[in-house]
Order: structure tokens, then sequence, then C-alpha cells
């Protein structure tokens, strides 16, 4: 075989690769980014303190990414990373699950299985996509996987939306309206689990034959300052971003007469992001890490419009316009984090070290969200006593975002290592 069908033959299994994954996260989002556009009203008619909330969806987050060191480093030992793709994604079972409790600390659980879920499969994932699509250019292979990744996360709140609606229109209550829509997730799940295990048969010689031909010596393959100084940039980043579930909480206490609009809002968050996301991918493959300054920059600004919302200081804006402003530039927030920024730690490392070089990235990412939901939780309950209150949460975003952007402006001047 010549040298050019070669490179035509790896262009083929990288895009073979990349549909196939991106399928399973299409299905993958229905169910759990269309339970996330319900899980926050739902918890607020479970009547759950805003701090509550916040610091649960943030000890989930923190759990689900923190727990990718150790997958991370596991899926790396093991090889067994189609192993650990396929425990994570039969466990979103937990999703379907919610609509059989009330008790908050019971939703709360199976809420956090779910990020446990994602922290098993995520690290292997994303070797995988690496591993198996440098040929196509991993900005571009991860910004494409995320505007799939991001249909189902369309999807999944569009469906959550129409269930609602239809019970509302039977008239049962609004706990029952968020109770059937998560049953109905049931028939996505199903769907993922056909995909899933098609894919492995078809897939896993070709996975195993990426990852061997990019194998290197482990002693070229250390986790640099700069991928450090880079990753605890994005921790504060995160933890300076005003949450989306609490941007949603604050949202079902505006639209208690007709829930079905809460879905539909973060059907909007995902919408943004699913165009985000390849345009930002596209523009690291030309740009660099220089390009992460602009989602540092702009996750001051949902802060801003929830500021706005609470003081309405002389202003003439509704309301639902600034939560709707705060959404969408969240969104755009998002498809940068989501697609950029693993691109960047698959450059700062090498293969034999990726997965726990994920693992720890991800770990200090979910910190950073921790923080933010107990923050932010607290202060939207603070707010309630007194709405001035929300000013405190302005200021804390500021200084948190800036020293985020002079440690990443440190880390890229940084000397950064060579990727495989």
């Amino acid at each position: 075989m010549s040298s050019q069908d070669e490179v035509i033959l790896h262009k083929r299994v990288a895009i073979a690769a990349l549909m196939t994954f991106g399928f399973i996260s299409l299905l993958g989002d229905i169910i759990y980014e269309g339970s996330r556009g319900a899980i926050s009203a739902y918890l607020q008619l479970l009547m759950t303190p805003a701090l509550i909330v916040g610091l649960a969806v943030g000890l989930g987050e923190f759990l689900g990414y923190a727990l990718r060191l150790f997958s991370g480093y596991f899926s790396d030992v093991t090889r067994a990373y189609w192993g650990f793709v396929i425990t994570g994604y039969t466990l979103l079972i937990s999703i379907p699950l919610l609509a059989f409790f009330t008790d908050w600390k019971i939703v709360i659980l199976l809420v956090i299985i779910e990020r446990v879920a994602k922290a098993i499969r995520t690290p292997a994932r994303d070797t995988l996509i690496s591993a198996t699509t440098k040929s196509i250019g991993r900005g571009k292979a991860f910004g494409l996987h995320e505007l799939l990744d991001q249909v189902g996360a369309v999807v999944g709140p569009l469906i959550v939306a129409i269930a609602i609606l239809y019970k509302l229109q039977q008239g049962a209550t609004e706990i029952a309206q968020l109770q059937f829509a998560f049953i109905v997730l049931i028939i996505p799940y199903i769907l993922l689990l056909t995909v899933l295990f098609t894919g492995y048969i078809k897939l896993k010689q070709h996975t195993k034959e990426a990852l061997t031909g990019v194998e290197v010596s482990t002693k070229s393959d250390t986790l640099s300052g700069v991928f450090y100084a880079y990753s605890f940039a994005v921790m504060l980043n995160a933890a300076g971003l005003f949450q989306v579930a609490l941007i949603l909480y604050i949202a079902a206490e505006m639209f208690t007469e007709i829930l079905w609009i809460v879905p539909l809002l973060y059907l909007l968050i995902q919408g943004v992001d699913a165009i985000a996301a390849p345009i930002a991918g596209t523009a690291y493959d030309k740009r660099g890490r220089s390009i992460l300054i602009a989602p540092f920059m702009l996750s001051i600004l949902p802060t801003v419009f929830i500021t706005l919302m609470y003081i309405q200081m002389g202003i003439q804006i509704s309301p639902s316009l600034l939560i709707l402003l705060a959404a969408i530039f969240y969104g755009i927030i998002l498809g940068m984090q989501e697609s950029v920024y693993r691109a960047a730690v698959a450059d700062l490392t090498g293969i034999s070290k990726r997965g726990l070089g994920y693992g720890i990235f991800s770990t200090l990412y979910g910190l950073g969200f921790m923080i933010s939901g107990a923050v932010f939780g607290y202060i939207i309950d603070l707010s309630k006593l007194n709405p001035l209150n929300i000013i405190y949460a302005l200021a804390y975003t500021i200084i948190v975002e800036i020293i985020a952007i002079i440690l990443l402006i440190k880390s890229l001047r940084m000397k950064s290592p060579k990727s495989k």
C-alpha cells in the first residue's frame, strides 16, 4: 500500500471513529442533558434551597471530574479503554430512575451517579478520539465531536419540554410533568446501548491499532509545568463562572406555571454551544492555545446579566431577557470549553500519559465547578433576603476570572512540550 493510500485509509478510519463516538455521545446527551434541563426545576419543586442545589450539583460535577483522575489512570494502565466507555454509558440508567423518587436526597444521589458514570467513560473516550483522529486535526475532531454531542444536547431538552407540555395539557401536577419527562428518556437509553455495542464490535481493532501506532516511551511522556499551569487556570475559570444549574433554578422560580420553558432555555444553551464548538475548534487549529483567552473573558458576562436581573438599577430591561442573555453567553462559553479546552490537553500531553492528563485536568475543572456551585448558591439564598446581595456574586466573578486570565497568559508564555 502506498503512503497516499495509507493516509486516505487513516482518514477514513478517523472519520468512522469520530462519527461513531459522536453518535454515542449524541444519544448519551439526549438522556443526561435532557434531564439537566429539568433537574433544577424538579429540585426547586421539592423545596430544595438554592445553596443545596448549587452545592449538590457542584459536588456532583466535582466527583464526576475528580474521579476521572482514577479512571484516566487505570484506563492507561489496563488499556481497557472500551470497558470504561461501556460501563460509563450503561450507568445512565440512573436518569430514567429519577421518575420514581420525590425525596430530594435520593434525586441528588441519582444525579451524582450520572456524573460518576461520565467520569468513568470520558478520559477513555477522549483518549480513543485523540488517538484515532490525529490525521484530521484534533481541534477540528473535538469540535465536530462536540457538534454531534450538542445535537443530542438540543434534542434531549426538546423531548423533555414536549413531554412536560403534554402532561400539562392533561392537567398533571408540576412534579408529575417532570416525572413523565424522566421516564420517556428510557427510549434513547435503549438506542444508546445498541449503538454502543455495535460500535465496539466494529471499531475495537481499529482503535487498538491507533493506540499502538502512537505508542511512545513513557520517559518522554511527562506532565509538564505548562500543563499544570493551564489546568489550574481552567479551574479558576470554572470557579468564577455562574453555574448553569443555578441559572435554570432561577428560571424555574420565574416560570413556575409554565415549567416547559425551563428545558427550552437549556435547549437554547446547548444550541448555542453546538454552534460555538466547531468554530472554536477550527480557530484553535489555526491559532493554538491563545484562543483560550476568549472564553475566560466571556465568563464574566453570565454573572453580569444575573446581577442586573436582581438589582434592576434604573434599567428598562426585562428579567426574562436578562436570564436569556445569561443563558446565551453561557452556551458560547460552554461550547468553547468543551472543544478547545480538551484539545489543549491533548497537545500538552504524550499519549501514554494522556488518560492521566485528562483525569488531572478534569479533577481541577470539577473542583472549580464545586466552588462555583457553593458560592453562587449561597449568594442566591442571601439575595432572597436582600436582592442587592447579588453584587457579591459579580465582585467574586470579576476577581476570580482576572486571576484565571493572568495564570492562563503565564501558561501561554511557558514552553510547551511536543505531543504525539
